[in-house]
């Protein structure tokens, strides 16, 4: 048996919905919701393992690339957390 869990990293896709992909394996998977990602999710996995080797957990990792500005000084930064 490899492991008993299989980490998925999940990304909004940038046509809409979800795109992702097994660390460490060559599974990946894509849905238009949250829910249809964790049916494909395990849907991938039951195709991808045979049922002796088929890990028993799903960790989904969701990454979000975000850009924010700096800002001029710490007094803006101060401003914003006490606003």
């Amino acid at each position: 048996m490899w492991g008993t869990e299989v980490t998925f990293e999940v990304r909004e896709s940038p046509e809409g919905g979800y795109e992702a992909r097994a660390l460490g394996y060559g599974i990946f998977t894509e849905a238009d919701d949250w829910q249809e990602l964790k049916y494909n999710l395990r849907d991938a996995v039951h195709c991808h393992f045979d049922p002796g080797e088929r890990p028993k957990l799903i960790n989904i990792h969701f990454v979000r690339d975000e850009v924010i500005e700096v800002g001029e000084a710490v007094s803006e930064i101060e401003e914003i957390a006490t606003a």
